[in-house]
């Protein structure tokens, strides 16, 4: 069966499955509510958690990367149900009693250890961000308006990827060949960034993004629906909500830290425009105002010229087996641990080109298993990502529940004769996956509730942002990085090269995710909105951005973190600013200090999300950072570096 589980051998297992863990989670809450209060009903409750997470988690990978439709189908049905039995137990007020008793004990809970009550408060907010404390009118409001918000999700994800349609004779003749003919209409799927014709970019920007009564309607009872929900029980906004536990703690801190990284940024920002502006000049004299469609293009334009980092010249340095043995000797020098690949049952991989590696520590053993999900195929989403299929825990026998993930690339398939080559962008992609995967692997806690990657979502970034770092590093990169035919080395000067391209442009690109993260606040704060969501990103764009907004289109309903990141998306940034003080004051010094990545994994690593996250933070950087310290982290990371300026000058 699909990762050893017996019941999926077939889509019709998942039913199996999920009855089993409904049985079983039945069973779980008679005895938490039986329990005299104590550390045992923490445990209860994880392992109820445990028991409806083995089989969600699961099917929730399965539901966007099996080759199978049944099973993705099958998976998807699971997902749903046990959502609704989560979404069940969440407003189950006997269930919420027994815990409501413990901490209200001043006795027990001041015996408790701080990971036990941490945990407690964590299922605690479960049940009171979904109403508990309401009466039952109000409570069956707060179900109804989360199964709404479900739906609307889906919808709203499904509205940002649909192609638009135009008439193709709106459309110059010799720009029609960029997009699908489909009859007398041309769709159009995307942005073509990349494309060097600005008209047909302008084209992209302006059908792609054209604005869609529906998808308004959808976006506009989202917010309204989120907003709702969140005074409903008890918060002024839906950020203050989606905010609670998290590093920033409240939107303040997330206005403040965006204001503050927009003033640092803007003269940056002004000449990377600036200089893009130039750029159009030259290679477009009739037309040279800069306009949105433009800047992912030009700053391309400029780092390639300045620095000729043709994907074609690297690849032939990263092949995929060298970049696994660079991952496995880094891990090995930092941390003692191993990969090794592993012979895989009948069943237990969804497509032959699945490997699966055991992770071993050098004194410790087995820790878990991570499955490489590496290629593209039909049907696969074209995302880089890390799935949870099961979390680790201290299991009732005292035996530890290994971690099992999945990291899924998007790598195409190797030519005949030559081994899988990466271009520089998937060698650090393979890189960040990994910084997930090793979290997954270190979180051990005690309970599954706070494994691994299972922490606020501005933190949760952290640990795979940091191996960019290391990616980015000579150091690093010159133990594994060899010619495929020749075995000779990467040169040093095409590694500085590579670091500094990144850095051309990059004020602009850093304001742009800034706009980004400004809207998400605006659209997640209080309502009723001032203005419509258009003239909300209208306003917000000329004022943060920079580049003017272009009439008729809509951007943010393209904007599909909106739905996993709701009053969230500030976290990329704030996440990198950890990520880059981390790297400068422990590891810059030298990437493979022992002692600095054992103090890794027994600061950052080790706890999960069992610990607040700040302090998981100050314990690794031996000091509290303040927001300016996050801006200046931020901002010092755009600077050049003086030694490969004066090279390549």
């Amino acid at each position: 069966g699909l990762f050893g589980v017996p019941e999926l051998s077939c889509p019709e297992g998942f039913q199996e499955a999920q009855d089993k863990a409904l049985q079983q989670s039945e069973q779980l809450v008679q005895k938490a509510c039986s329990t005299p209060p104590g550390p045992e009903t923490v445990r209860i409750f994880d392992q109820l958690s445990d028991s409806l997470c083995r089989v969600a988690d699961l099917a929730d990978f399965v539901k966007v990367a099996h080759p199978d439709f049944a099973f993705r189908e099958a998976a998807e049905e699971a997902c749903r149900n046990i959502g609704t039995v989560v979404e069940k137990l969440n407003t189950d007020v006997e269930l919420c009693q027994s815990l409501r008793r413990l901490l209200a004990d001043e006795s027990v809970t001041s015996s408790l250890d701080p990971e036990t009550r941490r945990v407690a408060e964590l299922f605690m907010f479960d049940f009171e961000i979904s109403g508990i404390h309401l009466d039952e009118e109000k409570r069956k409001k707060a179900v109804d308006l989360n199964v709404r918000i479900l739906d609307l999700c889906n919808e709203f994800l499904i509205g940002t990827h649909l192609p638009n349609k135009i008439d193709k004779h709106v459309l110059p003749e010799h720009i029609r060949y960029n997009f699908i003919a489909e009859g007398n209409y041309l769709q159009v799927a995307g942005l073509h960034a990349d494309c060097p014709d600005d008209l047909v970019r302008e084209a992209a920007y302006k059908i792609f993004l054209h604005s869609n009564a529906q998808q308004l309607s959808r976006l506009e009872e989202l917010l309204a629906s989120r907003n709702s929900l969140a005074q409903l029980v008890g918060y002024d906004t839906f950020a203050h909500r989606a905010l609670q536990g998290t590093m920033a703690k409240n939107p303040e801190t997330v206005r403040q830290f965006l204001e503050k990284l927009s003033d640092q940024l803007s003269k940056r920002t002004q000449k990377d425009f600036e200089m893009m502006t130039k750029m159009k000049m030259k290679l477009n004299p009739q037309n040279s105002a800069l306009m949105p469609w433009d800047h992912p293009y030009y700053s391309g334009v400029l780092r390639a010229e300045r620095y000729n980092i043709d994907p074609g010249l690297y690849c032939p340095f990263f092949s995929l087996g060298a970049c696994m043995e660079g991952l496995n000797s880094l891990f090995s020098q930092l941390l003692g641990i191993s990969l090794y690949a592993e012979q895989t049952k009948r069943g237990e991989i969804w497509s032959e080109d699945v490997r699966k590696l055991a992770v071993v520590h050098e004194t410790e053993g087995l820790l878990g298993y991570i499955y490489c999900d590496f290629f593209q195929r039909p049907d696969k989403p074209h995302q880089d990502c890390h799935f949870t299929v099961r979390g680790g825990r201290l299991k009732e026998n005292r035996e530890y529940q290994l971690p099992v993930v999945v990291l899924m690339l998007s790598l195409p398939h190797s030519a005949r004769g030559a081994p899988t080559l990466l271009s520089p962008g998937m060698m650090e992609n393979l890189f960040h996956e990994m910084g997930h995967a090793m979290h997954s692997m270190l979180g051990r806690t005690r309970y599954q509730h706070v494994t691994g990657t299972r922490c606020p979502t501005d933190f949760a970034e952290v640990p795979s942002i940091l191996m960019e770092y290391f990616a980015n590093d000579y150091r690093v990169v010159n133990q594994f990085a060899r010619h495929y035919k020749t075995g000779q080395p990467l040169p040093k000067n095409m590694v500085s090269r590579l670091c500094e391209s990144k850095k051309v442009c990059a004020a602009a690109d850093m304001q742009l995710q800034v706009f980004y993260a400004v809207l998400d606040q605006i659209y997640h704060g209080k309502h009723p909105l001032k203005k419509s969501t258009t003239e909300i990103l209208k306003e917000t764009q000329e004022k943060v951005y920079g580049l003017p907004y272009v009439p008729n289109t809509a951007w943010q309903l393209r904007f599909s973190h909106l739905v996993g990141y709701g009053a969230k998306y500030y976290s990329y940034l704030m996440s990198r600013a950890v990520a880059s003080m981390v790297w400068k004051q422990c590891f810059a010094q030298n990437p493979f200090d022992r002692a600095m990545g054992e103090r890794y994994r027994r600061e950052m690593l080790a706890h999960g999300g069992g610990k607040e996250p700040i302090l998981m933070v100050q314990g690794m950087l031996q000091k509290s950072p303040s927001v300016e310290d996050f801006v200046d982290a931020l901002v010092s990371d755009l600077d050049h570096d003086f030694e490969t300026f004066i090279m390549d000058s």
